[in-house]
């Protein structure tokens, strides 16, 4: 099993700054994908970002310019640098990982959610 702790979510002022941390421990041989989703109240949990094992990243055209992905291979770790902060990006923040056993097959997990509220 493959569990995630994630943790860096909590309340900011529009424009501010915040960095999330998504670290995967477990039967872990290998990580493809590490992403994180989002979802706010009364909508549809959606992608904000996502990395590869070799580093290529995508983003939800909401986010770009203002949030960068990044990932530490050596500690499974991957993070979420939020800037320039909008009221729209209030939401529960879910990390979410592909990764298999040695010998194993192919998985996702995802984390429990850290909440993040932009307000003045």
């Amino acid at each position: 099993q493959v569990q995630l702790v994630e943790s860096g979510g909590g309340l900011v002022q529009p424009g501010g700054s915040l960095r999330l941390s998504c670290a995967a421990s477990g039967s872990i041989f290998q990580i493809a994908v590490m992403g994180w989703y989002r979802q706010a109240p009364g909508s549809a949990r959606e992608l904000v970002a996502a990395i590869t094992s070799d580093g290529t990243t995508n983003y939800a055209d909401s986010v770009k310019g203002r949030f960068t992905i990044s990932r530490d291979n050596a500690k499974n770790t991957v993070y979420l640098r939020m800037s320039d902060l909008k009221f729209e990006d209030t939401a529960v923040y879910y990390c979410n990982v592909h990764s298999r056993a040695l010998l194993g097959a192919w998985h996702e997990t995802w984390g429990q959610g850290t909440q993040v509220v932009v307000s003045s």
